[in-house]
C-alpha cells in the first residue's frame, strides 16, 4: 500500500493528475472508473488544463464506479459533474464513454452495466479488468455506493448491484468488489477532517475496521494508493508527507 499525504485536496487532485499522466502515456488504451464527489472535480478540473497535461484523450475510456439513480442532467448525477468539470473540456471521442444510466429502472441497468464492462474491458481469470479504478471514501467508510449496512454487496458475484443509501433511500448503481479488486490498479483519493477517524481506523487496522467496505479495497495487484489530504490524514502517525 502507497500511502501519501498533501497539504491541500488541491495539492491531492494537481499530484495524482501528473501520476495519471505518467500512466496513460504509453498505453495503447487505459480503462478507468471514475468516481464522485468534491475530490475528484477538482482533479477533473484540474485534467481539463490541457495546456499542462499532455493526454492523448482518444485512447482513455471512461467507467463510472457508481451512480446515483438520476437522470443525467441532474444536479446529483455523477455522470453531469464529470460532463461539467471534465468531459466539456477534453478531446475524448463520445464513444470512449460509457456512462451508467441513472434514469433506467435501477435492476436493469445494473446488469445492463455489468454486461457491458464484460464486453468492453479485457478479461482476467474470467473478470472485467480496470487500469485504474478511482475511489473516494465517505466519513461513514464507504466507498463506491457500497455502505456498511449492505457491505455483503461487496462480495457478490455480479459486476454491478444496486445499493441504498442508509439515509435518504436513494437507489443507486455500483461496481462491487470482485471488479474493484481485480483492477490492476486502485487509488483512493479522500480529503477532509470528517474522514480522518476513519482512515486511521482502515489504515492504521484497528479493531472492527473491517466493518468499513473500503477496507475490503485489496486488489489482488497488490497496487493500491491512498492520496490523502493534511486534514483527512491528521489522526495517522508516523507516515511522510510529501
Amino acid at each position: 500500500m502507497n500511502v501519501r499525504v498533501y497539504e491541500t485536496k488541491n495539492s491531492v487532485a494537481t499530484h495524482f493528475a501528473a501520476f495519471l499522466e505518467e500512466e496513460i502515456r504509453g498505453r495503447e488504451e487505459y480503462h478507468m472508473a471514475l468516481s464522485g464527489g468534491s475530490t475528484p472535480r477538482i482533479l477533473f478540473e484540474e485534467l481539463s488544463k490541457t495546456d499542462r497535461y499532455k493526454i492523448d484523450w482518444k485512447k482513455v475510456y471512461l467507467y463510472w464506479g457508481d451512480e446515483r439513480c438520476v437522470p443525467p442532467n441532474d444536479e446529483e448525477s455523477n455522470y453531469k459533474m464529470t460532463v461539467d468539470h471534465l468531459l466539456r473540456n477534453v478531446p475524448i471521442p463520445e464513444e470512449n464513454i460509457h456512462r451508467i444510466m441513472g434514469e433506467n429502472e435501477p435492476s436493469v441497468e445494473a446488469l445492463r452495466y455489468g454486461i457491458l464492462l464484460e464486453r468492453e474491458l479485457p478479461s482476467g481469470s474470467g473478470i472485467p479488468v480496470f487500469d485504474m479504478v478511482i475511489l473516494g471514501m465517505g466519513e461513514d467508510g464507504h466507498t463506491a455506493s457500497i455502505f456498511p449496512h449492505e457491505i455483503h454487496l461487496w462480495d457478490s458475484e455480479q459486476n454491478c448491484e444496486v445499493a441504498t443509501h442508509p439515509e435518504s433511500g436513494q437507489k443507486r448503481v455500483t461496481i462491487t468488489g470482485r471488479l474493484i479488486n481485480n483492477s490492476k490498479e486502485v487509488a483512493f483519493l479522500v480529503t477532509g477532517a470528517g474522514k480522518a477517524d476513519k482512515v486511521q481506523s482502515i489504515l492504521g487496522k484497528s479493531q472492527g475496521y473491517r466493518q468499513y467496505p473500503a477496507a475490503l479495497v485489496e486488489p489482488v495487484s497488490g497496487k493500491l494508493s491512498w492520496y490523502l489530504d493534511a486534514e483527512a490524514a491528521s489522526a495517522l502517525q508516523s507516515l511522510n508527507s510529501d
